[in-house]
């Protein structure tokens, strides 16, 4: 079955970085709601900063310092609302696919030892089980022609690049870690070849 989206709702969101429009997409993939924040005049555009978010309820929600996830959320916000334009994607894909109970089972054994790479891979997942058609059939229907993808994972541009998307660019997303993130950012770096230049080695 061929994936497709219908852009059923778009309505006004006023944000402490302004006001975005979010568009609520429907989709023949999962029974999940994604959507897209917009700021500004983004179709037929090139070079346009986009992030795509992946659904964080810890972080996005409650503002756990585990990951880096809400100050990632934030800070893209900020960013895009600063350019003049952009685009915000929140994909429901909590705890990179996994979903929001293995994600949490996961935490548990990340407090017994495990890094988050081995404490998936030990639940009987990938590191990393996140995909993005769902993401670039949005930026087609938003029309824009080619982005800046807002990220630190090369993973994340190869897989959009592998799906047709454009990306000229990359605008880098660091965010200082604390005491609780230090080893989750480490092991994004270290295992996961994100471009974290903050992070100690």
């Amino acid at each position: 079955m061929t994936a497709e989206i219908n852009n059923l709702v778009q309505t006004r969101i006023p944000t402490e970085h302004g006001e975005f429009v979010l568009h609520y997409f429907s989709n023949t993939i999962d029974d999940k709601e994604h959507v897209a924040l917009v700021f500004g005049d983004v179709a037929h555009k090139m070079e346009v900063p986009v992030r795509i978010h992946s659904e964080c309820f810890t972080g996005d929600v409650l503002g756990s310092r585990r990951c880096d996830c809400g100050d990632q959320l934030d800070k893209a916000l900020q960013l895009i609302s600063e350019h003049g334009f952009g685009v915000l994607i929140y994909l429901r894909q909590e705890g990179r696919g996994i979903g929001l109970l293995k994600k949490l089972q996961a935490y548990n054994l990340q407090d017994e030892g495990m890094d988050t790479v081995d404490a998936n891979i030990h639940l009987g997942h990938r590191p990393d089980e996140r995909e993005y058609t769902i993401a670039a059939l949005m930026l087609e229907d938003l029309q824009i022609d080619s982005i800046q993808l807002i990220t630190n994972n090369p993973n994340k541009i190869e897989q959009l690049q592998a799906l047709g998307v454009k990306v000229e660019g990359r605008i880098a997303i660091e965010i200082e870690s604390n005491c609780d993130n230090h080893a989750y950012l480490q092991t994004k770096a270290h295992k996961m070849d994100h471009f974290l230049t903050k992070t100690k080695k």
